[in-house]
């Protein structure tokens, strides 16, 4: 028999849907139901968020497992494991803001016996400063953790050079949480609610259970029975994975990374964070998951989620945004082993399929009327770009992303690339004597109206022979 209570029955009690139809939440309550019966979970729940809303939550089973247990719900507290890493990288990325610290300092300016001091806050944060993984001794998931002084004691090992690879670490973000609590002369948690949760309303975010809360459970991989996992504070190592959270709660934080900040990260901030810094690169297959400052990072045929996931003996969990849409899906459950990874995709995929999002209307804009002298085609040697106008006064060179196209924004004196090849990059608008656009100006290149223009002060001169 199965260790869940009645999927339909369950479902009923706990499903909430706003802002969307009511055959789509069916079908989303549906999947739920099949994960955790296919999965043999004692329960799962999941939620999906659109323009910074939950607009459907459901939870399929019980609390302890058995068919007569309390029925979990969107409300329930389950251990968020490794989330927890991207409210310290949030509240690390703050202090950078507010200049207590720079991302390329040593850990050891602010920490000066930290392992290893000479890693960077940002490598630390991109899981590329090559400290082990897990600290040596006792497994810390399951075992209650030690002071600070006790892993400093321990002296976690450098595995590898610090920036030549990803290795993710828990250690690492130990040191991070410690960093945090230092700057702010808090616990590193205190510093977290006080300058995040409040704020965002999370009141049932917190370091240890509260009722009503999921029990942690492993369930036996041949016969449906379960076992107890351990509960514990992780002291030192709690920042690499200690919260609680619901449903209802982490989906403010999918809200979030998705840019309703609150106010309390500037969107450039945000955007920084979820810069792809180190590929999780497996030989011989193409790369999928990638690690900015903090957060996770997919690329799933050409769709770029951010978020984490997050596991910890009895529960597993995942947050997952869309980055270009904002639609954002948090899934948790109360099991070692077993949620598929791919339930968060499923589930924002129903939402897509059955109620995309209409485009904005299109509408003219007399304001680009100014700048239409630069529209057309440019010539860098003999390669052409078309230029043409966007919104917000953009340019955009060729098409961003293939061969040497960019979007380009105004700023002072010119625009500055947005992506691509030029990204960062100044673009100006060079003018002859008599007032006329006489070439264009990116990083040293000259565009010019056609190839090779000897008007256009081309480096290295054009040949007097010209074309023949």
């Amino acid at each position: 028999m199965s260790g869940g209570a009645e999927p339909g029955a369950t479902t009923a009690a706990a499903a909430t849907a706003g802002g969307i139809e009511a055959t789509t939440a069916r079908a989303l309550s549906q999947r739920l139901a099949v994960e955790q019966a296919e999965r043999r979970l004692p329960s799962v729940a999941a939620g999906l968020v659109r323009d910074g809303a939950l607009v459907w939550s459901d939870a399929v089973g019980t609390v302890d497992g058995r068919s007569d247990g309390e029925l979990a719900t969107p409300r329930t507290q389950y251990r968020i494991g490794s989330i927890t890493k991207t409210f310290v990288a949030v509240e690390v990325l703050r202090l950078r803001d507010e200049g207590r610290l720079d991302l390329n300092d040593p850990v050891s300016a602010h920490l000066p016996d930290a392992p290893h001091g000479a890693v960077t806050v940002a490598q630390l944060l991109s899981h590329t400063s090559g400290l082990q993984a897990e600290t040596a001794g006792p497994w810390w998931e399951r075992v209650a953790g030690g002071s600070w002084d006790d892993l400093v004691a321990s002296r976690p090992k450098l595995l590898f050079r610090p920036g030549a690879r990803f290795h993710y670490s828990n250690v690492g973000y130990a040191v991070l949480g410690e960093l945090v609590a230092r700057l702010r002369e808090v616990p590193w948690h205190h510093a977290v609610r006080e300058g995040l949760l409040l704020p965002l309303g999370m009141t049932r975010t917190t370091t240890r259970p509260e009722e009503p809360a999921a029990r942690g459970w492993g369930v036996h991989p041949l016969a449906d029975v379960l076992h107890v996992e351990p509960e514990h504070d992780a002291g030192a190592m709690a920042p690499a994975g200690q919260f609680w959270s619901t449903i209802e709660d982490l989906s403010r934080w999918a809200a979030f990374l998705a840019g309703e900040t609150g106010g309390l990260l500037s969107k450039e901030t945000l955007a920084e964070m979820c810069q792809p810094i180190a590929v999780n690169d497996v030989p011989g297959t193409g790369w999928v998951g990638a690690h900015g400052l903090g957060w996770q990072l997919w690329n799933v045929e050409g769709t770029r989620y951010g978020g984490h996931g997050g596991s910890m003996p009895g529960f597993l969990a995942g947050l997952r945004v869309d980055l270009e849409t904002g639609d954002g899906c948090v899934v948790f459950a109360n099991a070692t082993s077993g949620l598929r990874p791919s339930l968060a995709e499923d589930l924002l995929g129903t939402l897509r399929e059955r109620e995309p999002v209409a485009p904005p209307p299109w509408s003219a804009d007399a304001e680009q009327a100014a700048s239409l002298e630069l529209v057309g085609e440019w010539y860098w040697g003999t390669s052409g770009y078309t230029l043409s106008l966007g919104r917000d006064g953009q340019l955009v060179l060729g098409a961003p992303g293939v061969q040497r196209g960019s979007r380009f924004r105004p700023v002072e004196g010119g625009w500055v690339g947005l992506d691509g090849y030029f990204e960062g990059e100044l673009l100006t608008v060079v003018r002859d004597d008599a007032g006329r656009v006489s070439h264009l100006d990116l990083g040293s290149f000259r565009f010019t109206r056609t190839p090779y223009d000897p008007a256009a002060d081309i480096p290295g001169d054009v040949h007097p022979d010209r074309w023949h």
